[in-house]
């Protein structure tokens, strides 16, 4: 890409604040883990049924989430304080899980209620319990200081509650650090990779906005070979050609508002035709393996019924796109562990101050237990 393509994002913070903020940070970014003080989500309300529990993770903590019979999930540490028995391995009954080894009982509050063979009085310690959320179809807890939980929003998803859009949610577990994820949708000249599924695609940058927790940038497109797929022509509702009408006619935002990211295109001041929310939840303690989380909203047409008909085909066409990404970002992890360490020259200033963001944001590698 050309320096003149290349506009200065707009920053928020002064030279002196970026330069103490990143010295202070350790090099390699792919040793800085997610902080927990925000609302992630660890599963699907699909996978949770009524008066049962599953076992989900973050960062290597095992979570056992709880759906009493009325319906309202909890979440508590997955573990039995008598023999460290997965609680997701229980039984619901009431307001409570029962671990499956000897019936110990937990409520919402993480206190032991009940030991079969105890009388009620020597009752001993509980386990750890989550604030815990359902919006849109996800379950989100709070990892980090429960404390903060309250004075910390929730991410919006309100496209996903929109009548006017369809939602697809999608995700599975990913092998890479979170920031392979965040750095991939970010750049878009990585179009070069999706040209099978894409025809040939040249982005333009248009600018973007850095600010203390937000990372912002604009593309727009231009075709110079091969023909549109039809998942393509069902978000713009039209077949666009090579001819010069269908340059560089959308706009694609992308951001990352930590620790979220979301994509959208629009055409004008038009609303959006197509709407991404998207997540990475840390899995393992060294967080090289993350769970995606995603909601892709698309602007209905005119026509009812239209995009449920061609549905499939969408599904078809994001289900490659989203492979040939898992892929890629997977083999860029396994380049760090063969390296020992981040060796990347990144030479775009979007994904350079992108992975500021992360930084700064993140916690240190050895300030991670603290």
């Amino acid at each position: 890409m050309s320096q003149s393509l290349v506009p200065e994002i707009a920053s928020a913070h002064s030279p002196g604040d970026v330069d103490a903020s990143t010295e202070a940070r350790p090099r390699d970014l792919r040793t800085v883990k997610a902080d927990p003080n925000y609302w992630y989500p660890v599963a699907w309300s699909r996978e949770l049924k009524r008066g049962k529990t599953i076992g989900t993770r973050y960062a290597g903590h095992p979570i056992a989430l709880v759906r009493p019979m009325d319906g309202t999930v909890f979440a508590l540490e997955d573990r039995c304080a008598h023999r460290q028995v997965p609680l997701s391995k229980g039984q619901v009954e009431g307001e409570a899980v029962k671990c499956c080894y000897h019936g110990w009982a937990y409520g919402r509050s993480g206190r032991c209620i009940d030991v079969p063979y105890l009388g009620k009085g020597k009752l001993p310690n509980g386990v750890k319990t989550y604030p815990c959320r359902e919006v849109e179809g996800l379950i989100f807890i709070f990892p980090g200081d429960p404390d903060l939980a309250e004075s910390v929003p929730l991410p919006s998803l309100s496209r996903a509650a929109d009548p006017g859009y369809k939602t697809r949610r999608f995700g599975e577990r990913v092998k890479c650090h979170y920031s392979f994820m965040h750095e991939n949708l970010m750049d878009m000249n990585h179009q070069f990779m999706h040209s099978k599924q894409m025809g040939k695609m040249k982005p333009r940058f248009l600018g973007g906005r850095d600010e203390p927790r937000l990372v912002e940038a604009r593309y727009s497109f231009a075709r110079t070979g091969g023909k549109q797929p039809w998942g393509e022509a069902l978000v713009f509702g039209e077949r666009r050609g090579t001819n010069a009408k269908d340059q560089h006619r959308d706009v694609m935002t992308i951001r990352t508002t930590y620790p979220y990211q979301t994509l959208s295109i629009a055409t004008g001041d038009e609303p959006p035709v197509m709407d991404l929310f998207i997540v990475y939840v840390p899995q393992d303690e060294e967080q090289l393996t993350c769970r995606v989380f995603g909601m892709l909203s698309i602007k209905r047409p005119k026509l009812k019924g239209a995009l449920e008909l061609a549905w499939p085909l969408f599904v078809g066409f994001t289900n490659r796109i989203f492979a040939e990404d898992r892929e890629i970002v997977e083999l860029e992890q396994q380049a760090w562990n063969a390296q020992g360490g981040d060796r990347n020259q990144e030479v775009f200033p979007v994904i350079n101050t992108l992975r500021d963001l992360l930084r700064r944001c993140g916690i240190q590698a050895d300030a991670s237990d603290a």
